[in-house]
């Protein structure tokens, strides 16, 4: 049975689903979709265009799908979806796509910290942990699994690979790959992620391979070119590697450093 509180503002256009909880004083706008089993905290604001899945805790004070803080923006409609099972926590900010995407989107099983701030046209995938008062620009792209420390700042249209982990208090000016830690100011290459790759059933030869691979990316024998050319011949049938070389097609910035 959906509780909702009675100094909650609650648009009667607003599709809600079973079981949810709407705390005081939240606010949930017209255009607003909100799945099964979700709870939304006190002052939270609710804003035309979330797309909410089941199972999602929406802490007090944060603020989902808000008008985007891009100067272009001119009222288009936009989104902001949130997959099942995720977390939101207090104070955190999550602003709706601007017209070149048309959304921004959290996945499934994420937690995204207090005071995080989720930027327009960003695509965060599943089971991402963001740490206290990450703050993410405008088309940042975070795969599958990473998890991105706290008071991290990552610049406009970077992208970071699955099962990646970035330390904290450090600036994103590059692109990350997957399956490594990266550290450093400025940022670089500090090896596989061998713990959490562990932690999510890799094997140590999957890890040795993934070492192996990045060994070459970042050989100072090999430029660019010749390291990938290197893998794509040595590693033709290893799925971690393939993985490596298309997220390293799909990079637009420069890639951190070895």
């Amino acid at each position: 049975m959906t509780q909702i509180h009675s100094t909650a503002i609650v648009s009667k256009k607003a599709v809600i689903g079973d079981d949810a909880v709407i705390g005081p004083y939240a606010i949930i706008e017209d255009d607003v979709e909100i799945g099964n089993n979700c709870s939304v905290g006190p002052h939270a604001c609710i804003y035309n265009g979330a797309r909410i899945g089941n199972n999602v805790k929406i802490f007090q004070s944060a603020s989902v799908s808000n008008v985007c803080q891009d100067l272009k923006y001119a009222g288009e409609e936009t989104h902001f979806y949130i997959g099942d099972n995720t977390t939101i926590r207090e104070f955190v900010t999550l602003h709706k796509g601007s017209a070149d995407l048309g959304m921004s989107r959290v996945g499934s099983g994420c937690l995204i910290m207090a005071y995080a701030h989720v930027a327009h046209d960003c695509i965060v995938g599943d089971n991402c942990i963001i740490a206290n008062a990450v703050q993410m620009a405008g088309h940042v792209e975070i795969d599958d699994n990473a998890i991105i420390g706290g008071l991290t700042a990552i610049h406009q249209f970077c992208k970071i690979g699955k099962h990646a982990m970035i330390g904290g208090g450090l600036r994103v000016p590059y692109d990350v790959p997957p399956f490594i830690l990266a550290g450093g100011e400025p940022l670089k290459y500090s090896g596989p992620n061998a713990v959490g790759l562990r932690r999510r059933g890799f094997s140590n030869e999957d890890i040795k391979l993934i070492k192996d691979a990045y060994s070459i990316l970042f050989s100072r024998e090999l430029n660019y070119s010749q390291a990938k050319e290197k893998l794509s011949r040595e590693y033709a049938n290893s799925e971690l590697v393939i993985d490596i070389l298309e997220f390293l097609k799909k990079c637009t910035r420069t890639l951190i450093k070895g």
